[in-house]
């Protein structure tokens, strides 16, 4: 049995990165002869296996026909006949194409290595053209090495445009997008996800709701950028470098959508941006299968990150009610994903980098004060109901407002000295 190290293993082998998992090409065999010595099949559109020792995947040499649109669209042929280059001729892009024997010779038939030196993702084939999810790896592998410099190649983005403007992409379904944007929210940076599908078109077709936000002006005293789409990314970048957490970047990324639908003649104010842009968030969502905490967290978000960075004017009362709707009193964290959020939004400016955001130290503060007001004596005193809710809210003001007297008291204190 000839068996090859492929893939992603081989590429991050020659990058000098940690191989996470390892694949397997398995040429002249069948998989009847595999079953026969213990591998376990468990692949559903091809012949893929377990090994029976490692349980890393092997899977028969194999290649493709176009048969219909979009990526289900393929008759695969695996037999004993099929070599190894023209299983690597079939996959995506000359970095994802090299191979390696049992014995450590690398085998690369398609230019990969060239590639990786040149830091390119480039196509292998033509046949990229036949499968639109490659759009979304392309762009999520550019997410994950830009930090090494990587970029997509000219070609590549060419054939990427054609995919776009023959309608190629719209056969993705909601389940795919969102799993490729997923895995790019867990990348290093995940913004060049989006500034790859932006620039091959792809942005408007899969995402419109982030689209639209790019040419849409701020106010400058508050966004040296202007540009709002170019904020959002920003953001993005902030929340990347503030939480590895796909949620709290997911509602940093689509916080502002509310500004892609000001009217014009309103430009560079957005009044209302946060409630407007719910309906276009929910819509997002729905089409696309998010699911619930992502979808919770970015509403949350979005309605409330104005009341974040205006924390530390907000009366005791008000602060109490934006924490009770944050679910701050809950079990969990749901403050601090939000804050980070918050915190992102204000760090995604562009030289507000590095900017304290003392807004969510003291809602920190503020949350602990609050939850720290026993519920027992009220319960002695005879409150139930909707008067012990009533009750507990004075109380939690009232030891708010006593932990803004000691902060203020505090940093003018330290501002003296």
């Amino acid at each position: 049995m000839r068996t090859y190290l492929v893939g992603g293993a081989v590429r991050d082998t020659l990058l000098g990165l940690e191989v996470k998992e390892r694949d397997w090409v398995v040429v002249g065999e069948t998989p009847d002869s595999l079953v026969a010595q213990g591998f376990r099949p468990v692949g559903k559109d091809f012949p893929v296996f377990l090994h029976p020792e490692t349980r890393e995947e092997y899977a028969l040499a194999r290649t493709e026909r176009k048969t219909a649109p979009g990526y289900h669209g393929f008759a695969v042929h695996a037999e004993p006949g099929v070599t190894l280059e023209q299983d690597l001729l079939r996959r995506d892009l000359t970095i994802n194409a090299i191979a390696m024997d049992t014995e450590g010779r690398v085998i690369d038939p398609y230019g990969g290595i060239r590639d990786l030196e040149a830091r390119l993702l480039r196509h292998v084939s033509p046949a990229f053209g036949e499968d639109p999810v490659r759009i979304l790896r392309a762009a999520r592998f550019a997410a994950r090495f830009a930090p090494l410099g990587f970029r997509v190649a000219d070609e590549t983005l060419d054939l990427m445009r054609r995919m776009v403007e023959t309608g190629e992409v719209d056969a993705l379904v909601p389940e795919r997008v969102w799993a490729e944007w997923l895995k790019a929210l867990n990348e290093p940076r995940p913004g060049g996800f989006f500034e790859v599908l932006r620039a091959c078109g792809a942005l408007a077709r899969l995402f419109p709701e982030i689209d639209r936000l790019f040419g849409v002006p701020q106010p400058p005293q508050h966004h040296p950028e202007i540009d709002t789409g170019v904020h959002t990314l920003l953001v993005l970048a902030a929340a990347a470098e503030l939480s590895p957490d796909p949620v709290v970047r997911f509602a940093a990324l689509t916080h502002d959508l509310g500004k892609g639908l000001t009217p014009p003649e309103q430009w560079p104010r957005h009044r209302g941006h946060e409630q407007a842009g719910l309906p276009a968030l929910d819509s997002l969502c729905h089409r696309l299968k998010v699911p619930n905490a992502f979808r919770k967290l970015a509403e949350k978000t979005m309605r409330y990150h104005g009341h974040c960075h205006r924390a530390l004017e907000l009366r005791p009362g008000t602060v109490v009610d934006l924490l009770q709707r944050l679910e701050a009193f809950h079990r969990g964290d749901a403050l601090e994903a939000f804050l980070l959020a918050c915190e992102a939004d204000a760090k995604g400016r562009t030289g507000f980098e590095q900017r304290p955001y003392p807004q969510a130290d003291w809602l920190r503060a503020a949350r602990s004060a609050a939850a720290a007001v026993p519920v027992a004596p009220l319960l002695e005193k005879g409150h139930k109901g909707v008067e012990l809710g009533r009750e507990l809210r004075r109380e939690r003001i009232r030891a708010v407002a006593q932990a803004r007297r000691e902060a203020f008291s505090h940093s003018d204190t330290a501002a003296a000295t």
